[in-house]
């Protein structure tokens, strides 16, 4: 098994090549995966307890996990879980929040190009930051231009595993555990997407649009109430990475 890491994919000729390849590229993804698991944990209980404080049954939390997996939207609906339920906000915001799908999911497009549609779509339904962010920062290191599928739902399945079940022991578990925030456990997944950009980092000027949307987000947030600093940050990017484009295709 050890010399299945130095396998070119292309060179596999035989099924059960192939097999072990898959197996042990999701295996990989597992092990790449779980600092990130152990960052997660903190984090999800954090949003469990504060569900039950907001009025959520545990299992009403587990279903909105299951069926969002996204966290930040997720804190956006438990902090605006109020009596009288204001449905239409808290679509809104959870909507707002959940945009940045849209510019990861077009980027991510690119590694899943000649995929039917049956097999693209589960892959983007556990496409969470952790998952996106890894699986194109594996095809860059690996110069890859198509999804390497095992790889990825080893990470994928394992982080959205973790968030549903942790999440739920935390709104079930939620007397016993207490705030978890005055030890700074909310801090958590913050901490861990740090340490996924600093992967992908390319040089100051490919983070240039990174820099324009934390300077746009940061700002809006600050000046307006809401979660609208999350589409003026991508914005921000988007049209930082755009404008850089234009002067890289002019100077070629």
């Amino acid at each position: 098994m050890d010399t299945i890491s130095t396998y070119d994919h292309t060179a596999i000729t035989c099924p059960i090549q192939e097999k072990a390849y898959q197996k042990h590229e999701f295996w990989r993804g597992v092990k790449d995966a779980l600092p990130i698991m152990l960052g997660f944990i903190p984090f999800a209980l954090v949003l469990g307890a504060s569900a039950v404080g907001a009025g959520f049954k545990w299992y009403e939390l587990s279903l909105l996990t299951t069926t969002n997996l996204a966290g930040g939207s997720e804190f956006t609906v438990v902090s605006l879980w109020q009596n009288p339920l204001n449905i239409p906000l808290i679509v809104a915001m959870a909507t707002l929040v959940n945009s940045r799908h849209i510019i990861m999911g077009a980027t991510f497009s690119l590694l899943l190009k000649g995929m039917p549609k049956k097999k693209a779509l589960p892959l983007l339904f556990v496409m969470i930051d952790e998952s996106w962010a890894m699986a194109i920062a594996d095809a860059q290191k690996h110069g890859r231009k198509a999804l390497n599928v095992p790889y990825y739902l080893g990470v994928a399945i394992l982080l959205c595993l973790t968030w549903i079940v942790f999440t739920t022991a935390g709104a079930y578990f939620a007397p016993l555990i207490g705030d978890l925030k005055q030890y700074g456990m909310d801090m958590a997944f913050t901490a861990v997407f740090l340490v996924l950009l600093k992967g992908m980092w390319r040089g100051f000027q490919a983070a240039l649009p990174w820099l324009a949307s934390l300077l746009g987000a940061g700002l809006c947030h600050h000046l307006f109430d809401g979660a609208w600093y999350v589409a003026v940050g991508a914005l921000a990017g988007v049209a930082t990475a755009f404008f850089m484009g234009d002067d890289r295709t002019e100077k070629n």
